[in-house]
């Protein structure tokens, strides 16, 4: 029987995007307009399995093969042996349309690069690096992202990324490690927006710490008088002198603040928790301290 326009377009659709060529028979208008509505499911549940976003989102979760993942990737033209870098961006609120024709904008799909949403809220990009391509270039480029999205979106997002890697079945471990990265990140330095897999420091181990442990390292330090949250004010204050290795007059200088004042603060904190942040030792002891309250507020919230 002849094909309506629309059947025949249909099956040449299915052939293009799976090779398979099909025949169909239709007795009556009523069959073929089933048929048709059956052949396009079967065109949008390929595309959707072999989509090269829904590929690539399904090896970062581990849900595919070392074998399928090579097959797939021949059959989408992915090179699976490329050099490759994984950036992943989170935002307050969903990703709009200005955001992701950024991204387009800055990572097109003629570089081979790919942008891959990951929820709502999250996007994955998956680059490609040159062979000239520096780690410090890689970090200038996530420092690139949060700028521009913040410039011409006004919007603010954090961003982490991984290890180079050598082979695309490496994607899973990259996905791993950007997701704690920005984890740890958003957690302990809430002050950066860029975080490296790879200086997450200290706040990596308290991270893997079990609560009980915490609970107990603070309980040694201030016994049974465990500290309320600091005020912001104060906690951007020695984060600042912290950062300054203790020097109180480059401290006083960069937060245009009279010395007695500063004083006046680290004064303050040693009477609501005992540690003078002026000795080193009680500065560390506190720095963990203030990372452990964190992660337990944190934990205890969600």
């Amino acid at each position: 029987m002849e094909y309506s326009t629309q059947l025949c377009s249909a099956l040449n659709e299915l052939k293009r995007i799976t090779g398979i060529k099909l025949e169909v028979t239709a007795n009556d208008p009523q069959e073929e307009e089933r048929a048709l509505a059956q052949i396009r499911c079967l065109c949008t549940a390929y595309k959707e399995k072999y989509n090269k976003n829904h590929f690539l989102k399904t090896l970062m979760t581990g849900n595919i093969s070392s074998i399928e993942a090579a097959e797939h990737a021949g059959r989408l033209h992915i090179d699976p042996e490329e050099r490759r870098i994984l950036f992943l961006l989170e935002k307050k609120g969903s990703l709009d349309d200005m955001v992701m024709e950024i991204l387009k904008n800055l990572f097109p799909s003629q570089t081979k690069s790919y942008l891959i949403p990951m929820s709502d809220c999250s996007l994955a990009i998956l680059r490609p690096v040159k062979a000239n391509e520096s780690e410090h270039d890689l970090s200038q480029i996530a420092h690139m992202i949060v700028d521009t999205l913040n410039m011409e979106a006004l919007t603010q997002v954090r961003v982490a990324y991984s290890a180079v890697m050598e082979h695309l079945t490496e994607l899973g471990t990259a996905w791993q490690e950007t997701s704690l990265a920005l984890k740890v990140g958003k957690l302990f330095y809430s002050e950066q927006n860029v975080f490296p897999h790879d200086r997450l420091g200290i706040g990596r181990l308290v991270y893997r710490l079990p609560i009980p442990i915490c609970e107990g390292f603070l309980k040694e330090v201030f016994g049974d008088n465990i500290p309320d949250t600091l005020d912001e004010e104060t906690s951007a204050t020695i984060n600042r002198f912290l950062q300054n290795n203790l020097n109180i007059a480059e401290t006083s200088r960069q937060l245009h603040m009279h010395r007695n004042t500063l004083i006046y603060r680290l004064d303050q904190v040693e009477k609501r928790t005992g540690l003078d942040l002026r000795k080193f030792e009680d500065a560390m002891t506190f720095r963990i301290a203030s990372l452990v309250m964190n992660y337990l507020q944190t934990e205890r919230n969600t």
